[in-house]
C-alpha cells in the first residue's frame, strides 16, 4: 500500500493560506510580516514562503501586469509586507447569465443532497444568486437529484454523534462479502472523492475504522456514552485510510478487457504490465472476496504476488474445472 504523499496535504492549506491573505493584506495597505504572521495563525517563515508564491499569482495570461506585485526587496530588508495589482479582488463577482445558471442548477442538486450544515450553507447562497436577480435562467430548468444510497441513515448518525452516542452497525463487509454486527464510537460523518463514510472507532475490531454509508444496512444509536476512544475527526480524505480489517497487498495483472477493476474497486498503485495489461495493487482482507473476484473476470486476470494467493486460486480454478469434466466428481 503505497504511502499518502505530504506534499499534496501542503498544497491543500498553503492555498486556504493564501486565500485568507490577500484580502487581509489589501484592507491594510502595509504590515509587518511578525503582524500578519500572528493574526493568521503562521509561522513568519512560512508565511514569507507563501509570499513567494503569491508572487507568481494572478489573472489569467501570466504577464506582469496580470500577476499580484509583493515586494520583495521590503520583504527581505525590513520585513515589511506590500502588496500591489491585487485590487480586482475587492470588487465584487459577476457572472454571465449562462454562468450564473449553471452554478445555482449545481447548488440546487447539491442542496438535495446535502448534510444539514452544508445545506443551509448552500441555501444561503442561492439566497444571494436570487437577491442578485441570476436566478431566472436557472428557473427553466427542474433538478430532481437521486438520494445517495444510505443517505437516509445520515441523520442517525448525525444525531448520535452530535448526542456523543455510541451505534450499533449491521454492516456489509465488501471485502469479505459477508455482514457483520458491530458496536462503534462514531466520529464524523465525512464524503471522500464519490463516497461517503463514517469514521468511527470500532468495538469489534479494536481500532480505528471507516465504514461506507451504501454498505450499512442498519444503524441504530445507542443509550452509551462514547468514550475517550473515540478521539477527534480524522483527515480521510488527505490520503488512504484504514479499511475494514487486516488486510493483504495483492497484485493482479490484468488483460485490457479487464481494466474495468480500477474503476470499480479501489486499488492502491497501478503499473504498466506486459502486452497492454495493467499491474494493480489491491488490498484484500479475505482470500475467499479475491477468489470470486478473479472468477469474474477470468481468464483475463491472474495473481503476480504473493504467490500463495496465485497458488490457492488456481487451485480453486481446477477444482472448479473438475466439477465439470470429471463425471466422478459431484
Amino acid at each position: 500500500m503505497s504511502s499518502p504523499k505530504p506534499v499534496v496535504h501542503a498544497a491543500r492549506e498553503q492555498v486556504a493560506r493564501l486565500l485568507a491573505l490577500v484580502p487581509y493584506l489589501h484592507s491594510r495597505g502595509e504590515v509587518r510580516l511578525t503582524d500578519a504572521a500572528a493574526a493568521l495563525g503562521v509561522d513568519p517563515d512560512q508565511l514569507d514562503k507563501d509570499l513567494r508564491v503569491l508572487f507568481m499569482c494572478g489573472l489569467p495570461g501570466g504577464y506582469p501586469d496580470d500577476l499580484i506585485n509583493v515586494d520583495l526587496d521590503a520583504l527581505e530588508g525590513d520585513r515589511i509586507i506590500r502588496v500591489a495589482n491585487a485590487d480586482y479582488l475587492a470588487r465584487p463577482v459577476s457572472f454571465a447569465p449562462s454562468e450564473a445558471a449553471a452554478l445555482v442548477v449545481a447548488l440546487q442538486a447539491l442542496a438535495q443532497s446535502a448534510a444539514p450544515e452544508t445545506r443551509d450553507v448552500v441555501r444561503r447562497t442561492l439566497a444571494k444568486f436570487e437577491a442578485a436577480g441570476q436566478t431566472a435562467a436557472a428557473e427553466r430548468v427542474h433538478v430532481e437529484a437521486t438520494p445517495e444510497p444510505g443517505s437516509e441513515l445520515v441523520p442517525v448518525l448525525q444525531g448520535a454523534i452530535d448526542r456523543g452516542h455510541q451505534l450499533e452497525l449491521d454492516y456489509h463487509v465488501a471485502s469479505r462479502d459477508e455482514h457483520s454486527t458491530r458496536v462503534v464510537e462514531p466520529r464524523a460523518v465525512t464524503r471522500v472523492g464519490d463516497a461517503t463514510y463514517l469514521d468511527a472507532w470500532c468495538h469489534t475490531a479494536g481500532g480505528d475504522r471507516v465504514f461506507r454509508l451504501d454498505r450499512i444496512l442498519r444503524a441504530t444509536e445507542l443509550d452509551t456514552p462514547v468514550s475517550e476512544q473515540a478521539g477527534d475527526a480524522r483527515d480521510l480524505g488527505s490520503g488512504w485510510f484504514a479499511g475494514e480489517g487486516a488486510a493483504t497487498t495483492v497484485t493482479v495483472r490484468l488483460a485490457p478487457p479487464a481494466h474495468w477493476v480500477t474503476e470499480y474497486y479501489p486499488v492502491t498503485d497501478t503499473r504498466p504490465g506486459p502486452r497492454g495489461s495493467l499491474d494493480v495493487d489491491l488490498e484484500v482482507a479475505s482470500e475467499a472476496w479475491l477468489r470470486q473476484l478473479l472468477f469474474r473476470v477470468a481468464p483475463h486476470a491472474s495473481v503476480v504476488a504473493p504467490q500463495e494467493f496465485a497458488e490457492s486460486f488456481t487451485a480453486g480454478a481446477q477444482a472448479a474445472v473438475r466439477l465439470y469434466t470429471d463425471p466422478g466428481v459431484r
